[in-house]
């Protein structure tokens, strides 16, 4: 995204006396604001919109406040004319380049030739003609640095303080009023919650990779998109990139799971929804959506955002899209609402009552996915998967991958995989991380292991901003309201407290003393890191934020399968046998980092496999794009092919995934 593009936002503008009595206003539902120069190289913001004359405001002696810039406000305040401008409704991540290049703009200007500048004045004082303007130039790096230097010399609160740098470099003050070197404690964070500016700096400086950006034109440009791809494509961050790119105003995330809903700072699904479970007659659910404040929510969204999509229920998802029609009144495809969706159907499937008198091809045939609804034809314009795997480096492990997602593997990956069960991959204290199908069973054997510790537990309770909603916040928080630790207890970070030291979401340690009350924790690079309360942030259905500030920390002897969607693991064993879902396998393989940080106890072939009716859906999404323009994504994938299925399904099954593996997904158009 090019630093210098006009910001579209709303605008209201105030005009002060000298005793600070507002006296004019103006109000701009939507304005274009664009940086411009004059003739005399004078740097100016000029506001523009279809129906009223340009103004144009001379950027010096300006305060900018950015505060609630990832909510996609701000203000600036031209103290010279007595004016306040306020900024709503503006993409946070446009609205963050664009604070950024005044910044840099005004703190970094180029050096004008004086010869140059008298002869700009002299014919600025002799024309007849009006000012010219022109468009500014491109951020240089050289700007950049200068910018750095000056800052805090014209603007408070800007975006790229030197001040929130300047810790790198000197004495940190502790509590007792001591000092010590930047170089002692952990560098400043990089990566913080989405709901933060920095988080906002901080992933917008990872660039997108050709794949990602062509979804990102599609869902900027209001096109109905779904986009899936394997595990560690970079789905979910991608999500985050797209809604911080759309204006707040309409723009709804959801997501199927509490978790995955707290990943993108969302709500969940069937909480915007307001129909409940969704087993209720349509009638009902008509009457559910219709209450004043369902149904205010569906009116104001205008892009609705979905992520986890192959936990949602075709049924439900049906029930949505009729409900969506009827609140609010409109007969179009979801009563014209843009649909982003985000999710991959070869993963973990919609959860269903399970019947225990019904076969593994009968409860197939039970689950109806969201692609078999009614709507998602009518609804999805776009299609597109993601290719390149970011979370793994390997291309032997990202091959093996690629296979057990579709429910494939031959006698060469089955003897691979069974190798690792003798693999050491415990280091400094450290044990691996034991995933299980079943969250009680992981819950039992890290409570029992805390238990078996010496010493005394100490509880490290959660801080909610409203007691009433600890249960939700539980359901959507990796972090738990009560937190019991021991030293010497094995634990998982949950939050990306420094990337480039590798202390990330799912990163490994363990507990190896108490200090000032909190646990200071040696991870497996052999960093101490001192753990200090962090903060997360849901939202509600009705508009407001809930937050909870606990210690980053779980306990990690073990993790269920289903907890663990999102997380990079760098130290982790599983057992396998025990799987009871298409798709759980490859979940819990693709957690680990690469062969090396993994142990399998016992693979079984049969264990893994891939529901048909999905391997079906993409045979058949392939054989549509014969007679339509597309554009690939990614690499193609080479063949093999022999599946380990009932007699019945077995030869079908065999070609869908040599087809599936062949050919890359693509988009359409």
């Amino acid at each position: 995204m090019d630093l210098n593009d006009a910001l579209i936002c709303a605008v209201n503008i105030e005009w002060t006396n000298a005793l600070g009595v507002v006296g004019r206003k103006l109000s701009y539902k939507t304005a274009t604001l664009r940086l411009i120069r004059n003739a005399l190289h004078e740097l100016l913001l000029d506001v523009s919109t279809d129906k009223s004359k340009p103004l144009k405001f001379r950027m010096k002696n300006i305060i900018m406040h950015k505060k609630f810039m990832s909510e996609g406000k701000a203000s600036i305040n031209f103290k010279t004319e007595n004016c306040v401008m306020y900024l709503s409704n503006a993409p946070p991540t446009p609205l963050m380049y664009f604070l950024r290049t005044i910044f840099i703009k005004i703190n970094g200007n180029e050096q004008i030739d004086e010869v140059a500048a008298q002869k700009q004045l002299r014919a600025y004082m002799l024309s007849e003609k009006p000012s010219t303007f022109e468009e500014l130039s491109p951020v240089t790096k050289a700007e950049m640095v200068l910018a750095r230097k000056k800052a805090g010399l014209v603007m408070k609160n800007s975006p790229l303080s030197s001040d929130s740098r300047k810790r790198k470099y000197d004495e940190i003050k502790n509590g007792d009023g001591s000092t010590k070197k930047a170089s002692d404690v952990p560098a400043a964070k990089k990566l913080y919650q989405n709901t933060s500016t920095n988080d906002l700096v901080a992933e917008d400086s990872i660039k997108l990779c050709a794949e990602q950006m062509e979804v990102m034109r599609a869902c900027t440009s209001g096109k109905n998109v779904f986009f899936t791809g394997s595990a560690g494509t970079g789905k979910s961050f991608l999500l985050r990139r797209i809604i911080s790119a759309l204006p707040p105003d309409g723009t709804v995330a959801t997501a199927s799971t509490g978790v995955a809903a707290c990943l993108i700072s969302g709500v969940t699904l069937h909480g915007f929804a307001g129909i409940g479970s969704g087993e209720a007659s349509l009638q009902r659910c008509y009457e559910l959506a219709s209450r004043p404040v369902s149904a205010q929510a569906w009116r104001k969204c205008k892009r609705l955002i979905i992520d986890e999509i192959s936990m949602v229920d075709g049924e439900f998802f049906d029930k949505m899209e009729a409900v969506a029609r009827h609140v609010r009144r409109n007969d179009r495809p979801f009563g014209g609402i843009q649909l982003i969706l985000c999710g991959d159907f070869l993963q973990l499937p919609p959860v269903t009552k399970r019947n225990s008198t019904l076969g593994s091809v009968d409860l197939q045939q039970q689950q109806r996915f969201c692609f078999q609804s009614n709507a998602w034809d009518k609804c999805i314009e776009f299609v597109y998967e993601l290719k390149d795997v970011h979370r793994q480096s390997d291309p032997e492990f990202i091959k093996i991958l690629n296979h057990i997602r579709i429910g494939h593997v031959n006698e060469e990956i089955t003897k691979r995989l069974m190798a690792t069960s003798k693999q050491t991959i415990e280091s400094n204290g450290i044990l691996a991380t034991q995933l299980c199908s079943h969250t009680n069973d992981a819950d039992s054997i890290n409570e029992t292991k805390l238990e078996n510790l010496a010493g005394e537990k100490i509880l490290f309770k959660a801080e909610d901003s409203d007691a009433h909603m600890t249960k939700q916040l539980d359901s959507q928080v990796q972090a738990t309201s009560a937190l019991y630790l021991k030293v010497n207890a094995q634990v998982m970070l949950l939050k990306n407290v420094n990337i480039s030291s590798g202390l990330v979401n799912g990163a490994r340690g363990i507990v190896i003393r108490m200090e000032k009350g909190m646990p200071v924790v040696r991870f497996k690079n052999k960093i101490e890191y001192a753990c200090k309360q962090e903060k997360w942030i849901i939202k509600t259905p009705t508009g407001g934020t809930v937050t909870r500030r606990q210690v980053p920390l779980k306990l990690a002897w073990a993790f269920s399968i289903h907890k663990s969607q999102g997380l990079t693991l760098d130290c982790v064993e599983m057992s396998l046998s025990k799987v009871f879902e298409a798709g759980q396998a490859y979940v819990a393989l693709s957690r680990a980092k690469s062969l090396d940080s993994l142990r399998i106890l016992d693979f079984d072939a049969k264990q893994v496999w891939a529901n048909a009716q999905v391997l079906q859906f993409y045979k058949l999404f392939r054989q549509r794009l014969q007679n339509i323009t597309y554009i690939p994504l990614g690499g193609t994938r080479t063949a093999e092919g022999k599946e380990r299925k009932t007699a019945k399904t077995m030869n079908s099954l065999n070609k869908l995934k040599k087809s599936l593996l062949d050919k890359p997904l693509v988009s359409i158009s």
